[in-house]
């Protein structure tokens, strides 16, 4: 599944939408999925130490359950588009709603440890399907002129979920006296937090009733009066509506579908900028962001912090994580995509470094020095940051511009895969790797981030203002 290629004689980028709070609301509705996608990723921080507690687990079994969801990431993820481009983008959303609202239910519910992994893991494909749908949908749907604008909805809608999870996350701890297996509703208070998922998850079903379908599945099925009638819905009357229908359909036709094949450069080595990619996507997830949002509670509470200050931390490093995204979003396009991605890079290994040093202190009374103490506080929401301004937005905006149109699907499917993968392996080995030396997991994240800044210079090319076109 790709988005819709605009011809440029069309004249569709000067279309405007005669109601653009109509436009909004479908954009914003489909990024609900966004809004799960980070909820559902991001809840499992204030679950983790009553899971441990209850079936009596070490950190690798720990470790295992909190990255399974990742397998189901990846699955979604690679068989969303298929999926959509038989039975519709909606109808694809309403799946991923139906799967979000299981999993909630059934992680809040489970009998044992290997079912709590299979919900995780039902979550995880709703997760992936989330991730590829929302940003499709919205470029198929958005018009020209509103397009960039409208396609930032859906980091928003993560970063926004993250924070959320944290907050209602952080409520229903203090509401159960501070005690994770504290009871609530007749449940342990984890249970509830896992839960509590259903609300959103029903909510983004229902919307996807209220908005309509991508017209470019509709004139893949052959519905063409239909697609004509969401575009001027979404673009105006005023539009060339005959004119936008023949471009749409002149790209589908001429569109060449990317295959693993067209990725290698000769052997089974791949083309260089398919290493690049791949390169962008590993570095993005072994700096040990996905720490910041599984484990940062366990975390906190690892160096001695209460367990409700801990939720609360893990709040406030989410609202820096939506400051620096919205940073990322008004800079990415004017000062350039390499140039935010050194600076980035810059401020992580500052942070980083100066977590690793705090951290390397010993406990006191099971607490960390003052001093060491909230030098570290500070350093993780400096770290989230600089991560959030730069490369949590620059990664997924290079790797949609940068490979040529012959291979971007493909190759973009390649460095996704290869960002999960990376994630997992973060995932599953924190928690071992804390118990072995945390100063020295923070080191080797450290180290991550400062080669980062050779390979962003040496390999990477900006590809702001170029046509897409130009990228070779």
């Amino acid at each position: 599944m790709t988005s819709t290629a605009q011809a440029p004689q069309s004249g569709a980028g000067t279309a405007h939408p005669e109601h653009l709070g109509h436009v909004i609301f479908i954009a914003a509705a489909a990024a609900m999925g966004g809004f799960l996608f980070g909820y559902d990723s991001s809840v499992i921080n204030g679950a983790v130490e009553a899971i441990r507690d209850r079936y009596d687990i070490g950190s690798a079994g720990l470790a295992q359950v909190i990255a399974i969801a990742l397998i189901g990431c990846a699955i979604g993820a690679a068989t969303a588009g298929r999926i959509a481009d038989r039975i519709g983008r909606i109808r694809c959303m309403q799946i991923a709603a139906t799967l979000f609202t299981i999993s909630a239910v059934g992680s809040a519910l489970p009998f044992a440890l290997w079912d709590l992994a299979f919900w995780r893991i039902v979550g995880g494909f709703a997760i992936g399907m989330a991730s590829v749908i929302g940003p499709a949908y919205i470029a198929e749907v958005a018009p020209p002129a509103y397009r960039g604008r409208l396609g930032s909805f859906q980091q928003a809608a993560i970063v926004v979920g993250i924070a959320i999870s944290q907050l209602v996350n952080w409520g229903l701890l203090n509401a159960a006296g501070g005690n994770q297996r504290g009871h609530l509703m007749g449940l342990e208070a984890w249970q509830v937090m896992l839960g509590v998922m259903v609300i959103p998850a029903a909510l983004y079903g229902l919307l996807s009733f209220a908005i309509p379908e991508s017209p470019r599945f509709l004139l893949s099925v052959g519905k063409r009066e239909r697609a004509k009638e969401i575009l001027a819905e979404v673009e105006g009357e005023s539009a060339d509506l005959d004119k936008r229908v023949a471009d749409i359909e002149h790209a589908m036709k001429s569109e060449h579908r990317s295959t693993f094949k067209d990725l290698l450069g000769g052997g089974f080595y791949f083309k260089p900028i398919v290493w690049v990619g791949i390169g962008l996507s590993v570095f993005q997830q072994f700096v040990g962001i996905n720490v910041a949002f599984y484990y940062s509670s366990t975390l906190w509470q690892s160096v001695g912090v209460d367990p409700t200050d801990s939720f609360f931390y893990s709040f406030t490093t989410s609202i820096i994580n939506i400051v620096g995204t919205v940073i990322a979003m008004i800079f990415v396009d004017r000062i350039g995509r390499k140039p935010l991605a050194l600076i980035g890079s810059v401020g992580m290994v500052v942070g980083l470094a100066l977590e690793a040093w705090a951290f390397s202190y010993h406990l006191v009374d099971g607490k960390l020095p003052a001093t060491q103490g909230w030098v570290a506080l500070i350093a993780a929401h400096i770290f989230v940051l600089f991560f959030a301004l730069s490369w949590g937005v620059v990664v997924w905006v290079m790797l949609g511009e940068m490979f040529p149109n012959r291979i971007r699907a493909a190759a973009l499917g390649v460095a996704a895969a290869a960002q999960w993968i990376a994630n997992w392996a973060i995932t599953a080995s924190f928690p071992s790797l804390a118990d072995w030396n945390l100063s020295g997991t923070y080191i080797i994240y450290t180290v991550f981030a400062a080669l980062s800044i050779p390979f962003v210079l040496k390999f990477v090319k900006e590809t702001k203002g170029k046509a897409l076109e130009e990228m070779g």
